[in-house]
């Protein structure tokens, strides 16, 4: 039996699913396994799945099926792994199947079927402070908690990872300095809902920096602000503690950005969603924020044809969306999730007026994105190069997050390196993205 064994991993789905695969491998390299880059040199396969959406779990089962078809050994993990006899029914030779969240399963697993060399060379097998990382360097995703406590009626999240489980604040913290003193230079602060860190340890008490601190999504914020990056929040409800975040924002402690899945505009529909924070004017509190910090962006996503959706509720979302003047927008069709409440609605939208719904939302923010960056040429910005090339380099700004949101092309950028900051002068703009040159 070789001593050298290798293991591949392939990771779908959110940010939070990519968190765990790096900590499933940060553990694997611990215990002496190498990372193999393809299939065929791996001893195990480790798949990652999806299992939110019915497109997610058909992505899910067919990268079994080319991990199968490719080693043969495969062990399964991730969100679709709550159903492992849908799983086993398509591909019963996988060798076993854990939860979301399931480290300790899935490594044990690992030992079970590619045991650990019995001996590894320490210095060879070294694994970085920061563990293992699959972003590029100079960003990283910051997952503050696991689950959520919601129970919106389209989610079936809180079956899948529970309710909410936040980390101490001391534990968040050590975990951010580790990515900075690497060379991080973008934290990107995800969860299920980061507005409600702490909640569930009542907002204990803990120690970072030899100084008592609360885990708490502003005392978390204000440490996050001392350590002299990008901080970007993500996956955040517009509750009124929000309102504490905004001054740091505008002082540059932390980027002027949120990430608020919003879902719909009209209240009806939010209460039939069970949507967190429904009841909030959240157009008024919006206009407050950017009354504080003029320079906040805010993306978002929206869920169009959900079961009893009518016309004026429809045009209430898309009035919403032109009082909004949101930067970023996501939108999909209402589909069905197995599992969901939502399913036991009435008044299904047909298929034919989802599409024609999402097409109108869809232009509409369109040319409401095109003005918002429009209004941005002749500005000058700071951005962080993500790639560089005979064209340039491709970058992104203070207002856009990794592979969700728009970039900024610079032009004369060739001699730039990746995770490397410039200063740009914006020339002209589009419906999405930005260009510009090197200001200086």
């Amino acid at each position: 039996m070789s001593e050298n064994r290798k293991i591949g991993m392939v990771s779908l789905g959110c940010p939070k699913a990519l968190v765990d695969s790096e900590r499933i491998l940060t553990q694997l390299r611990t215990d002496g396994y190498e990372i193999s880059p393809d299939y065929e040199g791996a001893d195990v396969v480790i798949v990652n799945t999806c299992g939110f959406i019915d497109s997610a779990k058909a992505e899910s089962l067919d990268a079994i099926g080319e991990a199968l078809d490719a080693n043969g050994r495969v062990i399964v993990t991730g969100c679709m792994g709550v159903n492992e006899q849908e799983i086993r029914d398509m591909h019963p030779q996988v060798l076993a199947v854990t939860g979301p969240a399931q480290y300790e399963a899935v490594v044990s697993e690992i030992h079970r079927h590619a045991p650990p060399p019995a001996k590894h060379d320490p210095y060879t097998s070294l694994v970085p402070p920061q563990g293992i990382k699959l972003t590029p360097r100079h960003y990283a995703y910051l997952k503050i908690s696991e689950g959520c406590n919601h129970n919106c009626t389209f989610c079936i999240i809180p079956d899948l990872r529970g309710k909410l489980v936040s980390r101490p604040i001391g534990n968040v913290m050590g975990e951010a300095e580790r990515l900075a003193a690497a060379g991080v230079k973008e934290l990107l602060v995800i969860s299920q809902d980061t507005s409600a860190y702490g909640i569930d340890l009542k907002y204990k008490l803990d120690f970072w920096g030899g100084r008592p601190v609360r885990t708490r999504m502003k005392e978390l914020c204000e440490a996050l602000g001392e350590l002299g990056i990008w901080v970007r929040l993500h996956y955040v409800y517009p509750y009124p503690h929000v309102d504490e975040i905004i001054p740091m924002m505008a002082d540059g402690r932390i980027l002027p950005y949120l990430d608020i899945p919003f879902q719909h505009g009209n209240p009806q529909v939010l209460r039939r969603m069970k949507r967190p924070a429904a009841a909030e004017n959240t157009l008024e509190r919006v206009q407050r924020w950017r009354e504080i910090c003029p320079d906040l962006a805010i993306r978002s996503t929206f869920i169009v044809g959900f079961p009893g959706e009518t016309d004026e509720e429809f045009e209430d979302l898309l009035e919403f969306l032109e009082m909004a003047q949101l930067d970023r927008v996501g939108c999909f069709t209402y589909s069905p999730v197995d599992g969901a409440k939502a399913n036991e609605l009435n008044g299904a939208v047909p298929e034919e007026v989802k599409e024609e719904r999402w097409h109108r939302f869809m232009q509409l923010q369109a040319e409401i994105s095109r003005k918002r960056l429009g209004a941005k040429v002749g500005s000058r910005q700071r951005v962080i190069v993500d790639e560089t090339g005979p064209e340039g380099a491709v970058a992104r700004s203070s207002a856009d997050a990794p592979e969700i949101d728009g970039l900024v092309h610079i032009q004369d950028g060739q001699e730039l390196a990746p995770g490397e900051f410039a200063e740009v002068l914006i020339e002209d703009s589009d419906d999405y993205d930005l260009f510009a040159r090197l200001d200086g």
